[in-house]
């Protein structure tokens, strides 16, 4: 049944939105050559986006950064973003870097030249991936490892304390106080790491004023606070039901409602709030977390009452029941979220998101047998026996070693329990020593705690996965971005750089352009670079191309001397692949020397 839903939704085809903001064009357009200074720059993409401060990076044939006005969005357009010149432009090629904010709360970026009169040699290296920081993009999104494992542990443990119903809740509070100081701690690390983030900046900006200001004002930074806001309320619910043996049904719909609320912070911030289905995919997404919440949070909270001598088998069958409903709703709507995502079957393994989505899916699936074999397990046999008083019973031997102040092998004895209201005894053992297993009672409890101990491990590793994806491009945007850049006719440059040293202080770097980057004819630029960063003149430079798995080339490049870089048009490379490109230098007229590095070549 899941197998033909998951066909019905990619035969229903590609919506018209993506949850991930692509480039759908440039004027100046990519490559370039215009007759006069353009008066603005202008970007439009396929999404709504927002700006940054220092959105667009405009640099000059000297590498030399040109004034700008403010980036601002079009006129009732906030898919279209421009930047205006004071000042008239030179002649030359020109570099342009922009970065903005997708809809989705994730920063992209990118680089493009245009040219000014006639193109030039420029100093300026272009991009070819995203500008991020490491540091702080490690940071965040360790961040956000933290924040996934804090609501696992808050949602999931309390939901087990409400719905399982364990004698003695005692031991679980560590693990709620876990779950709780590191949700809160993540989330305003996460706050006040969010502008550096954004910005491609480094950690030490986290405290910068105007970046916490950009912060409190877009939609990420307030779902944040709102999380802080709920994490307050859930505190104060979780104090008051402390004292209490059972939560009452309104504690029950408080409790629920904040989850859910907590839930809503992740999907108004991720992928699930912008793009296709909005209202149907922020339900699934709700409903995705907390089932993964419920399930994976309450292994740790079983795990910890297995060591435990005494854990009523009613207990664990509970939860296995919820971990069953648990997975039924996770796989429901990860389903429709791996259609909404992906678009068409070859995204799962042609894009970076489908090949996580299959990461994650094994691991679940290693998931699942771990549960089949604790279900087997609780299955077999009781963990342990629970006894129970009798209405008739006035007096109930227990071993005074368990109470203060009493000597081993004598016995007290306690009033007979109310009638309808459970003790100690009458919910069962409180403790290891109360009520002794039997070896094969034994042999069961440690057997379903090894499993539910290789659940934990692996369910450490699906929720790594999970932050990893939820910061992944989209397959069915990267789709989409590649039709928007094959739509507008924006080329695709291919620049590598390749460092060399001939010895004798003669080294440097050759910066080689392959426009568009595409099997078919292509043409070939070099600059050749100084230790300094200045152009080097060289007698002879020398490009050829090898694509060994197909025992291709090498085919020559045949690059000649234009003034100042190195050139050849129509390069024909037929066949896509990781192509080796090698570079020889000559120095002087008996000197050189040759350095390999790959290339990518798509269709």
């Amino acid at each position: 049944m899941l197998l033909g839903t998951v066909l019905v939704l990619f035969l229903l085809g590609s919506g018209p939105a993506s949850a991930h903001a692509a480039l759908r064009g440039a004027d100046p357009a990519d490559g370039s050559v215009v007759e006069t200074s353009p008066r603005s720059i202008t970007l439009t993409f396929t999404e709504s986006v927002g700006l940054l401060d220092d959105s667009f990076r405009v640099l000059d044939p000297d590498n030399q950064r040109v004034k700008t006005d403010k980036p601002e969005h079009a006129k009732d357009s906030s898919d279209t973003v421009s930047v205006a010149f004071p000042e008239k432009l030179g002649t030359g090629t020109f570099t342009v870097a922009w970065r903005v904010v997708s809809e989705d709360s994730h920063p992209i970026s990118g680089a493009f030249t245009f040219s000014v009169g006639e193109p030039s040699a420029t100093r300026a290296t272009l991009p070819t991936t995203a500008t991020e920081n490491p540091v702080t993009d490690g940071l965040y999104n360790i961040g956000r490892d933290l924040a996934y494992i804090g609501a696992a542990l808050l949602i999931g443990t309390a939901a087990f304390a409400a719905l399982c119903r364990p004698p003695d809740r005692r031991p679980l509070r560590v693990l709620l106080l876990a779950g709780g100081w590191a949700l809160a701690g993540s989330t305003v690390f996460l706050f006040v790491l969010r502008g550096p983030y954004e910005a491609g900046t480094g950690p030490a900006d986290m405290f910068d004023p105007s970046g916490l200001t950009r912060t409190l004002s877009s939609r990420p930074g307030l779902a944040l606070l709102a999380r802080l806001a709920l994490l307050a309320a859930a505190a104060v619910l979780l104090l008051r039901q402390s004292r209490r043996e059972r939560p009452s049904r309104a504690a029950l719909a408080t409790g629920g409602a904040l989850a859910v609320g907590l839930a809503l912070t992740w999907a108004a911030a991720e992928h699930a709030s912008a793009g296709l289905q909005v209202p149907a995919a922020m339900t699934s997404s709700v409903l995705h977390l907390l089932a993964m919440a419920v399930w994976l949070g309450g292994l740790p909270a079983l795990l910890i009452l297995l060591h435990r001598a005494s854990v009523p088998a009613g207990v664990v069958t509970r939860f296995s029941r919820l971990a069953g409903a648990s997975v039924t709703v996770l796989v429901v709507t990860g389903v429709y979220q791996s259609w909404r995502g992906l678009g068409s079957w070859a995204a799962l393994t042609d894009t970076t998101y489908g090949r996580l989505l299959l990461a994650k899916l094994a691991a679940v699936a290693v998931l699942l047998v771990a549960g089949a074999r604790s279900r087997q397990t609780l299955r077999k046999g009781t963990t342990v026996r629970v006894r129970t008083a009798t209405p008739t019973e006035t007096r109930v031997p227990e071993p005074v070693s368990a109470l203060a102040g009493g000597s081993p092998g004598t016995a007290v004895s306690r009033p007979a329990p109310e009638p309808g209201r459970e003790t100690p005894e009458t919910a069962g053992p409180r403790s290891p020593a109360a009520l002794p297993l039997t070896p094969a009672e034994d042999a069961h409890r440690r057997a379903l705690r090894r499993s539910v101990l290789a659940e934990v491990a692996v369910s450490v590793v699906v929720l790594l996965l999970t932050t990893i994806l939820t910061g992944t491009l989209p397959g069915r945007a990267a789709a989409e971005a590649a039709t928007a850049e094959q739509t507008a006719g924006l080329p695709v440059a291919s620049v590598t750089t390749i460092p060399f040293d001939a010895g004798l202080g003669a080294k440097g770097t050759v910066q080689v352009t392959l426009d568009p980057g595409r099997v078919g004819s292509n043409s070939v630029q070099a600059v050749v670079y100084g230790t300094d960063g200045g152009f080097v003149s060289i007698p002879e430079l020398r490009l050829s191309f090898s694509l060994p798995s197909q025992d291709i080339g090498p085919l020559d490049a045949k690059l000649t001397d234009r003034g100042g870089y190195w050139a050849a048009d129509g390069l024909n490379l037929p066949i896509p692949g990781t192509w080796e490109m090698k570079a020889t230098v000559r120095v002087t007229d008996v000197d050189q020397v040759s350095e390999t590095k790959p290339v990518r070549i798509v269709r």
